[in-house]
């Protein structure tokens, strides 16, 4: 979780920034267009109910764990549940401003192509969303579960016949869940840190809280991941020069190389610039 800027770089800091102006407009407008449409999936209780029993009954036939024992784990005290509560109000819209502010100055070679792939994800969740409403595990009592914000608080929703802010009905698939895991997966491919492996923390401590606070299922949390690995999959970030990103590969022995073999006496000589950039 180092800060600083990408080591043997040295062309990432001419990489030009997409315009800020154009930038917010950008993000403001698919957020605005994602809670519009939203708004279209409303209305469809019945049909939200029945998927979450055909959800449930699937976990269950492919033997997931259940949400209760997260939840368990969470109910032994006041101070936990509520801090899972918080958690979950406060931390993912602002945690993934962050990222895209911080990869905007700092990496922007990579903003773009982690915009496009938060954007790709968010709009094909909201064609889920339209397609298959599902009332979250809190509100089904087949569950057995404890709406856990609505009892021990902070709650960012209010009762779904009269809560006009957010759809209640589109927990799968889970963007709390997508985001987070993007954020990770984003922050170890920008930097450099030998400890960048524990931003996985983040999307991991995001499942058990949505998991154990009754807002999603693990299969909301599964078809998030499927969804963003297929992005991840077609939209591939972008190296300072602008080519797409390639795995390293060894140099090519030239002529003269071939012929040294292997004396120890010859020295070796350097490899190209841009077979050295590639592996960057």
């Amino acid at each position: 979780m180092n800060g600083r800027t990408e080591p043997g770089e040295p062309g990432s800091g001419a990489v030009a920034r997409p315009r800020l102006v154009r930038e917010l407009l950008l993000v403001a407008g698919l957020f605005l267009v994602y809670k519009f449409g939203r708004q279209l999936a409303t209305g469809h209780t019945g049909e939200a109910f029945r998927n979450a029993d055909r959800v449930w009954d699937w976990e269950r036939t492919l033997r997931l764990p259940g949400e209760g024992s997260v939840q368990s784990a969470l109910l032994h005290g006041d101070t936990l549940v509520h801090l899972a509560n918080t958690y979950y109000a406060t931390v993912h819209f602002p945690a993934t401003a962050a990222f895209l502010v911080w990869l905007y100055l700092r990496r922007p070679a990579h903003y773009v192509w982690a915009r496009r792939v938060l954007a790709a994800v968010t709009a094909a969740s909201l064609v889920v969303h339209l397609l298959f409403p599902l009332a979250p595990p809190r509100m089904l009592a087949a569950t057995g579960l404890v709406d856990t914000a609505r009892v021990y608080g902070p709650s960012v929703y209010g009762p779904p016949e009269s809560d006009q802010l957010s759809n209640q009905f589109a927990a799968m698939p889970s963007l709390h869940f997508g985001w987070a895991l993007m954020l990770a997966i984003g922050l170890i491919v920008a930097t450099r840190s030998r400890w960048r492996l524990l931003w996985l923390l983040h999307p991991a401590l995001t499942l058990l809280v949505i998991v154990g606070t009754a807002n999603h299922y693990w299969l909301d949390a599964i078809v998030a991941a499927v969804m963003l690995g297929l992005a991840l999959a077609v939209i591939r970030p972008r190296t300072p020069s602008g080519g797409a990103r390639r795995p390293l590969r060894l140099p090519h022995r030239t002529g003269a190389a071939a012929g040294r073999g292997t004396d120890p006496s010859v020295p070796a000589t350097e490899e190209p610039s841009e077979l050295v950039g590639a592996g960057r």
